[in-house]
């Protein structure tokens, strides 16, 4: 049973990866070795940068038990992914239109301990149902901090990962685990990192990353992708607090600008 259940899953993996390469959806997960480091705020702001732009975009918060996305943007899901999980409601019930023009969630429910059914199963369909439609330009899936099974399925579903982190020594521990975890199936890693004053602090850390990893011997093949720094500031933690998006709070600050880039290299290096 165990292995029909497995294989099953790994045929919906690569599914949704073909279509992914058919459907004008692309696929995004952001994630981080640590929790705290403002993974799910950058998520609902460069959501709200790429829709600015004209993208239409979805987001999945993968956040299992600790959910929090439909606070940051501010709604109140009559349905969420754990209801999907449990085959008590389809996709069409789980996505929820936002105030903001362009941006839609698909929310997760805190507190609630999810389904026992394989979970990777459930993670692939939702996914390809999401791209089957054709709807969205980009597919934002906001995971849970650490590596553990329900993260490590959800980046399994696509080539583009996003890892956030700070220079806190724990999150670049942890980004460092999540790193080889990820460099065994995956050729390459975009990091980003968060409350961080200069833009040469994260390239000079992300240098000391990779000859650790070659010191290490992990895949040679395998990439990592410095693509930009978010300075500290208060605009950040106010607006959230407020339930708003800082991008669109504080338009002109240089936040705003340098998460800018950040998105623009980003959709570069999507797949």
């Amino acid at each position: 049973m165990f292995n029909h259940i497995s294989d099953q899953a790994t045929k919906l993996v690569s599914l949704t990866k073909r279509l992914s390469c058919s459907s004008k959806t692309k696929v995004v997960a952001i994630t981080s070795g640590k929790g705290g480091v403002g993974k799910s705020t950058l998520t609902a702001n460069i959501a709200y940068i790429l829709a600015r732009e004209g993208k239409n975009v979805a987001v999945l918060d993968a956040d299992i038990g600790l959910a929090n996305l439909q606070v940051l943007f501010d709604v109140k899901p009559t349905k969420t992914f754990y209801e999907y999980m449990n085959g008590q409601s389809s996709l069409k019930d789980v996505i929820t239109k936002t105030s903001h023009h362009n941006i839609s969630l698909i929310a997760g429910k805190s507190g609630y301990q999810y389904s026992s059914i394989s979970s990777k199963i459930v993670f692939s369909r939702i996914v390809d149902e999401i791209i089957s439609l054709n709807n969205y330009d980009i597919l934002l899936i906001d995971t849970g901090a650490g590596i553990n099974e329900y993260v490590q399925e959800f980046l399994e579903l696509t080539d583009n990962i996003l890892a956030i982190t700070t220079t806190d020594p724990s999150a670049l521990t942890d980004l460092y685990a999540l790193l080889k975890m990820i460099s065994i199936k995956k050729n390459k890693l975009l990091v980003c990192f968060n409350h961080t004053l200069k833009y040469e602090t994260g390239a000079a850390i992300t240098q000391s990353i990779i000859k650790l990893a070659i010191k290490n011997k992990l895949n040679r093949n395998f990439m990592v992708e410095y693509i930009g720094n978010i300075p500290e500031t208060r605009c950040i933690s106010t607006t959230g607090r407020l339930r708003k998006l800082f991008t669109k709070e504080f338009s002109n600050d240089n936040v705003v600008k340098q998460l800018t880039l950040i998105v623009e290299k980003l959709m570069i290096e999507i797949r």
